[in-house]
């Protein structure tokens, strides 16, 4: 982690920030004034977007499965900032291939709990003492797959079905000092606003939809920022479902 000045503003650890919702979240949080950590397996990356996200910006290299880098990685952020607010996770194994169940191996099953579950879960232990000075906030990134599951997707929902299980469980745990929600993101075009502008999603892509909309980047991440914003203090225990309506059932192209 590189050298950071000294810091009064509030500190958010988020996890698989190199790309996609994660980047998005902490640029987000960036224009709110927020210190963001970003942890990413993805070292070139992570650093390259940390440094286009601004002084408010520091990248960390964090396996959120591996509880010594876990403990690692937040005895950093608290040996550089002295606090940590918020934590944002993100990290998540999926497949877009999708798995079918006879191809299914019981080492991918275990990396897929590991990270989506297992991860939150460490991250959750080892950053609650610090949240709890702070009167801070989890936000779990869950997904819609964990109740409406496409094809071939058993381990990435069995997963995110366990994330909201462990939401609920860890905001009676951790309350009321720490409030912990979910956000379930439903099909998300989570490219980078410039490959967005350059190639629009199409009509049918839209089509697809009850209500006609594909969410954003920025969708999930205006929900995650008010999740941990003062606005939110009455809230916790609960999952937002951000998928353009699509909450009673998923609909497939012919």
């Amino acid at each position: 982690m590189e050298a950071a000045g000294a810091s009064n503003g509030r500190v958010a650890l988020v996890t698989g920030a190199a790309r996609g919702i994660g980047l998005g979240i902490a640029a987000w949080l960036v224009s709110e004034g927020w210190q963001v950590v970003l942890a990413d397996l993805d070292r070139e990356r992570g650093a390259k977007v940390s440094k286009v996200l601004g002084d408010n910006a520091w990248f960390i290299t964090m396996d959120v499965a591996d509880e010594q880098q876990v403990a690692r990685g937040v005895a950093e952020v608290l040996g550089q900032f002295g606090r940590l607010d918020a934590l944002v996770c993100n990290a998540a194994v999926a497949d877009p291939r999708n798995i079918t169940l006879d191809s299914l191996d019981l080492a991918y099953w275990n990396r897929v709990l590991a990270v989506n579950l297992s991860g939150p879960m460490l991250l959750a232990k080892h950053c609650a003492p610090y949240l709890r000075a702070h009167g801070g906030s989890i936000v779990n990134l869950a997904s819609t797959r964990a109740r409406q599951s496409e094809p071939d997707t058993e381990a990435y929902a069995a997963s995110k079905g366990g994330l909201l299980a462990l939401t609920h469980a860890l905001a009676i745990s951790l309350g009321p000092e720490v409030r912990v929600n979910a956000v379930s993101p439903g099909w998300i075009d989570a490219r980078d606003p410039a490959a967005r502008r350059a190639e629009p999603l199409s009509d049918a892509d839209h089509a697809q939809h009850p209500a006609g909309r594909v969410g954003t980047v920025e969708d999930v991440a205006a929900m995650v920022a008010w999740l941990l914003s003062r606005s939110a203090g009455f809230v916790t225990g609960q999952e937002f479902v951000v998928d353009g309506g699509m909450s009673k059932k998923m609909i497939y192209s012919e």
